[in-house]
């Protein structure tokens, strides 16, 4: 067996292997919510061992999961190219389905848990939304943060330098998406639709993501704007736009994480960045697991 095979093998093995244990007690709850959300952390965090235990395993340097800090542009993009392709779904979402937009939905109970019930727009404007897009994004980083040492840290350099940029990101996304099945079929990580076309929406705008997180990860040589990016992409998404949204009409089958918009506009600049694959570096091979990746 190559040896990028087999670190990729283990790697996976014991990523499921890890997650056993929170996806257990979030199935046995049946909310992601369970221990006030610390199994979820927790959860988020097994890639992270799993690529840890990886390395300690097969004596890999640590320093090929990307930790250095590349310039700052990529964790600028990073951070705004989530919401540049959310926000129209939602947008076009609010104006075509009546009743969709719900202001008071996400403004009423930050009214009350600034302190400002009887002003809760201009709580939500003023001083909620500034310090979730700051403060926020910094503390979904912290959870994000165990997903993409795993997934774009240790994982994905492994799968493109075995099968190049193009398979490398699929089978990636693949496995990314497969990894969150549990606790959407047997949990509350879902829109409510139906299971199959939630499932199938999900994939394929992991599956994209994951093209758009491999592109930033391999043009940058870090880890740190897929970090970014997770966080910005679960902050806005599931925190803000989702929470303005009302589940009326056809809403939930065009917005969340499990509906079609995402799918397309995630897609479309997962497509661009694929014409752009020549850019970046061709992935971890077997001699080089030693190195830190460099930028293209």
């Amino acid at each position: 067996m190559r040896p990028l095979a087999k670190q990729i093998l283990i790697f996976v093995f014991l990523v499921f292997a890890f997650s056993s244990l929170p996806y257990y007690l979030v199935i046995h709850a049946g909310h992601l919510s369970v221990g006030n959300g610390v199994v979820v952390s927790f959860l988020m965090w097994c890639p992270a061992f799993a690529a840890f235990a990886t390395c300690v395993l097969l004596k890999i340097d640590l320093a090929t999961l990307g930790w250095n800090w590349r310039p700052v542009r990529y964790e600028v993009w990073a951070y705004v190219i989530p919401i540049l392709y959310a926000l129209p779904v939602y947008v076009i979402t609010w104006r075509a389905i009546s009743g969709s937009f719900d202001f008071s939905r996400f403004a009423d109970p930050l009214g009350k848990a600034f302190g400002f019930p009887n002003s809760p727009r201009a709580t939500a404007l003023l001083l909620a939304i500034p310090l979730y897009s700051v403060l926020g994004v910094i503390g979904s980083t912290g959870r994000a943060l165990g997903e993409e040492i795993g997934w774009r840290g240790f994982l994905l350099p492994r799968l493109v330098g075995q099968f190049g940029f193009t398979l490398g990101c699929l089978i990636s996304g693949c496995i990314w998406a497969v990894w969150h099945y549990p606790g959407l079929l047997f949990a509350d990580y879902n829109a409510g639709t139906q299971p199959a076309y939630a499932l199938t929406c999900f994939t394929l705008m992991v599956i994209a993501d994951a093209y758009i997180l491999g592109w930033l990860r391999l043009k940058s040589g870090s880890l740190w704007p897929a970090a970014i990016f997770h966080a910005s992409h679960n902050l806005f998404i599931q925190a803000i736009f989702d929470d303005m949204t009302a589940p009326v009409g056809k809403a939930l089958y065009v917005t969340t994480e499990f509906g079609a918009g995402l799918v397309l506009t995630a897609g479309a600049v997962a497509i661009y960045l694929w014409t752009r694959r020549s850019e970046v570096s061709s992935g971890l091979r077997s001699s080089d697991e030693v190195r830190v990746l460099r930028p293209a």
